[in-house]
């Protein structure tokens, strides 16, 4: 149990809004982005938790149905950024992909 930023009112961690005043118990940010080609019809959500620290990906499906989710801390959601935008800074690293099964190095 927690209490309510909003009212005070006790509140159990399985709640993401107060039963006695409605606010929300997690500040975050969510942007889909849809797919293309083969993949038209589906979409990358991206949830950025401001008060968790992290970031999450899903991968929705036509019916509305996430297929597959990841998160990541915010250096990593930096990186990806970086790659994204295609900045070629010399602090930008090339990482191999982990065997399946496997693990990510560590970074």
């Amino acid at each position: 149990m927690h209490a309510c930023r909003q009212c005070g009112g006790s509140i159990g961690e399985a709640f993401r809004y107060c039963p006695w005043c409605a606010a929300p118990q997690r500040a975050k940010l969510v942007e889909f982005f849809g797919g293309t080609g083969a993949e038209a019809g589906k979409a990358l959500r991206v949830s950025r938790y401001t008060e968790e620290g992290h970031v999450r990906f899903s991968v929705w499906d036509e019916s509305g149905v996430a297929e597959a989710a990841v998160s990541v801390d915010e250096d990593e959601a930096r990186r990806l950024a970086d790659f994204v935008g295609g900045a070629t800074t010399a602090t930008t690293e090339t990482r191999p992909a982990p065997a399946p099964g496997e693990a990510p190095p560590a970074a």
